[in-house]
């Protein structure tokens, strides 16, 4: 995964701002879909740093198994592109882009 390509998938960077002390986007970030769900369920996607996979929750940051609805491999495109369909197709579609 990469910026550019979560970027063309609707997300922002949960934090704009990266400074020396912060980890390269290769070892863990946050990402929050720019579109709501109709139900108001908002959607993130996470690599945590160690996990060579992506989480995706309606939590910034999920602890609990329970909050996190789709795992998917840090490399797969299609699994992740599906689980945010389905996220979506879940929720009752995307409704209005949530303001920044």
């Amino acid at each position: 995964m990469t910026d550019a390509y979560l970027r063309s998938l609707g997300f922002a960077a949960t934090d704009q701002t990266r400074g020396a002390g912060q980890p390269l986007f290769s070892h863990a970030w946050r990402y929050q879909h720019e579109y709501q769900a109709v139900d108001g369920a908002q959607l993130f996607v996470e690599h945590p740093l160690g996990i060579a996979n992506c989480r995706l929750s309606t939590l910034p940051a999920p602890f609990d198994a329970q909050d996190i609805f789709a795992t998917t491999s840090l490399h797969d495109r299609p699994a992740l592109e599906a689980a945010i369909e389905s996220f979506f197709t879940a929720h009752g579609a995307k409704a209005a882009s949530i303001p920044w």
